[in-house]
């Protein structure tokens, strides 16, 4: 009988150059270097350039690609009015696949496949995904849309787009580490959905909307709204140990704990603790980190489970004012540049995806007449 591995369990179907994690020790690397050392050491224009060409830049080429980034950030006319023409109840995800619908049909020229043009439109996604997700946010709240300046590295454009003032240093390092830690992480579901679509040869555009449709189920992205909206329900002034006591009782998931591939803590939640103190700190909001910090400590011990990456990017996030139902959007906007690594990837030795599955229904049914079906 054949094994069947349920969510594809430890199934391996690729080799890849782009990112390794090794859940026993705790370590995420990107190209070959640890995370810890890029979230200390880089920036999300760097990393992106790592996982795109495997290896880091030198000086000229990192602002070369800084350049080209700057140069793509702006979001066509016609784009912007189509997001315009959502229904105010449309959810922010829904929204932000339909931009990248919008985008791929103003391809100007969707019949050259080559390696350069590829690469362009992936970077061109990259940097036009924050322009996106700011857009969406203004139009919804009934402001103007901001646009994007050429003087403003990617997370201090994304900051500045959605108020309008310059955001302040500390700011800006949060969010660029949140960016780094987030922007792949192997075959998840949504970069697996990215390179399933990649696999039909269909075109880049088709391929990271599968992966935002991905993203955008609840068992994906998302968790670290949700600890959000716990930690809000809980108050400022509630005790959140009762708070999750009571949970618990009831038989509820504390969502931001335990990890499908991790054994032991998360290696951004590393970074994003430390960023969480510093963001609430700078900002006022030190009571939601204090919270946070308590729950992860209490659920350590009793369940003896470690916090995710979603658990303290919460905290991060809201601190640095991004609406909760905006967090995945963020988780988004961050992981283009893992699913375009993937993409391209995909493409430099493709083969068409496709599994099997092992038949367990009914056999030797018999197609009889609709008059005699009882």
């Amino acid at each position: 009988m054949t094994e069947i591995k349920a969510g594809l369990k430890d199934v391996v179907i690729a080799q890849s150059t782009i990112s390794f994690i090794d859940g026993d020790k705790g370590e995420l690397v990107y190209a070959g270097i640890n995370i810890h050392e890029l979230a200390e050491n880089s920036n999300f224009e760097e990393v992106t350039f790592l996982l795109l060409n495997r290896k880091l830049p030198t000086q000229d080429q990192l602002a070369k690609l800084d350049t080209l980034l700057r140069k793509h950030r702006k979001v066509p006319e016609d784009v912007l009015t189509v997001l315009k023409t959502l229904p105010k109840t449309t959810e922010p995800m829904d929204a932000l696949r339909t931009g990248v619908s919008a985008l791929g049909s103003l391809e100007e020229s969707p019949n050259d496949h080559s390696e350069e043009k590829n690469f362009e439109r992936v970077l061109k996604l990259v940097a036009q995904m924050s322009t996106l997700v700011a857009a969406i946010q203004r139009i919804r709240s009934g402001q103007e849309i901001i646009g994007p300046r050429e003087d403003l590295s990617h997370a201090e454009n994304f900051l500045y787009m959605m108020s309008g003032k310059e955001p302040d240093a500390t700011s800006v390092k949060a969010l660029d580490i949140a960016l780094i830690l987030h922007a792949d992480h192997g075959f998840n579901a949504s970069t697996f959905a990215a390179r399933v679509t990649t696999s039909t040869l269909s075109d880049i555009y088709s391929a990271a909307t599968s992966a935002i449709g991905t993203l955008k189920g609840p068992l994906h992205g998302g968790a670290n709204q949700r600890v959000m909206e716990m930690l809000l329900d809980i108050g400022v002034d509630g005790d959140p140990l009762t708070y999750i006591k009571q949970a618990l009782e009831q038989g509820k998931k504390i969502m931001g704990f335990g990890h499908r591939v991790y054994h032991t803590e998360d290696p951004r939640a590393t970074h994003l603790r430390k960023m969480s103190e510093q963001a609430c700190r700078a900002t006022g909001n030190i009571r939601w980190f204090e919270m946070s910090r308590q729950i992860e400590l209490f659920i350590n011990k009793e369940k003896n489970l470690n916090a995710n990456v979603d658990f303290y990017s919460a905290s991060v996030y809201y601190s640095l004012g991004i609406p909760t139902d905006l967090f995945t959007l963020i988780f988004a906007m961050s992981r283009m540049a893992g699913w375009g690594a993937h993409i391209l990837e995909q493409l430099e030795n493709n083969r068409l995806i496709r599994p099997r599955e092992e038949y367990v229904g009914p056999r030797d049914v018999h197609w009889v007449s609709l008059d005699k079906r009882s």
